[in-house]
């Protein structure tokens, strides 16, 4: 038999899978699920990752493919390298992404510890993605997945070289509905599971609530600035809007008006027509690399800004306070706080923090 894993199990029918197939592969394998925050906090929902729920089927799984399951609270280091920066990043006048930093801070840092405790060398998740070595280079590579309605590579780029090496993807060749038909073939009850679909802490979607209980207190109103830095009324607080939203800004025009900057120095919102949401440079800060050791010469690519976006053509600047990223294209609502990830062909070159437009 092969080394011992510990599968990460959310109680989802991608983690699920995953186990199956690394026992299929000949592997010892223990579920772990990482029980990340108090659910009397934000409510149960079916459609968040980690609930008291998905814990019961995870050891569900578990006890059906004859494997042990353990349970960790990480809630501490949840709460302080994910709930807290969030909170912070929007405070700041930021859009961060709280799934990348799970992944950075909890389950590629934290867990692949925790698991080094109980004997596990390596950990497996039921990302879609695909890790290969390639002795030429002398380096993991981090590959997008056969689906790519499914490919989360995005969310994986500040994976490092050592953290690569100890973990494993099943899924990375398969596609959703070929997961589905294992797990049914499997006979686990979650087979046909809906997905995860909003931030776990946040199930409703309401951003400004949760900061609001968070921080018990609430967001401080501000000015509504025009392009020409005119005021043009009162922001209900920085946390209530995002860059490229149109809806629930409280004015009538006679064109469409949509928030293009905001300022959390000085508290302001600016908000203007379409055509002042498109620029094609950004920078990026605290950036990764996976395919190169760094970046030391502009570097043609195809970059995203956000995870549902189709990767555009693009060039890499080495900047003294990070990477420029120039479009071929201008792109539209580049969001300070999201992650920008760039790809050569079907690997991921690295990606970085955006920091501002330019």
């Amino acid at each position: 038999m092969k080394g011992k894993i510990l599968a990460a199990m959310s109680g989802g029918v991608d983690s699920s899978a995953s186990a199956v197939l690394l026992l299929e592969q000949g592997y010892d394998v223990a579920g772990v699920t990482m029980a990340l925050y108090d659910q009397g906090d934000i409510g149960k929902t079916t459609r968040s990752c980690c609930s008291v729920d998905d814990i019961a089927d995870a050891r569900s799984v578990c006890h059906r493919l004859g494997i042990e399951h353990y349970v960790f609270n990480m809630g501490a280091a949840f709460h302080r390298e994910v709930i807290a920066r969030f909170i912070s990043g929007y405070a700041c006048g930021l859009t961060p992404n709280p799934c990348i930093d799970c992944n950075r801070y909890i389950k590629f840092d934290a867990l692949l510890k925790r698991a080094g405790d109980i004997g596990c060398e390596k950990i497996a998740t039921g990302h879609y993605a695909r890790i290969v070595y390639d002795e030429a280079l002398g380096r993991y590579l981090l590959k997008t997945a056969a689906d790519d309605h499914k490919d989360q590579t995005y969310f994986l780029y500040s994976m490092t070289q050592e953290q690569l090496s100890r973990v494993l993807f099943p899924l990375g060749g398969l596609t959703k509905q070929e997961t589905r038909r294992l797990a049914e073939k499997a006979g686990l009850t979650n087979a046909h599971k809906a997905d995860s679909q909003d931030i776990c802490f946040v199930p409703d979607g309401d951003y400004a609530g949760f900061i609001r209980r968070a921080t018990e207190k609430d967001p401080e109103p501000g000015d509504f600035l025009d392009t020409d830095g005119n005021v043009l009324g009162q922001h209900r607080g920085l946390v209530h809007y995002t860059v490229g939203q149109r809806k629930g800004l409280g004015f009538a025009f006679p064109e469409p008006r949509y928030v293009c900057k905001k300022d959390a120095e000085n508290n302001t919102i600016t908000i203007g027509k379409s055509e002042y949401l498109f620029a094609n440079r950004l920078l990026a800060g605290d950036c990764n690399w996976i395919a190169v050791e760094k970046l030391e010469a502009p570097m043609r690519v195809r970059a995203k800004i956000r995870y549902g976006q189709k990767a555009q053509p693009a060039t890499l600047i080495p900047h003294e306070n990070g990477t420029v990223v120039e479009f071929d294209e201008p792109q539209r609502a580049i969001s300070p706080g999201q992650a920008t990830v760039w790809y050569d062909g079907d690997t991921v070159v690295g990606g970085g923090t955006i920091i501002r437009a330019l």
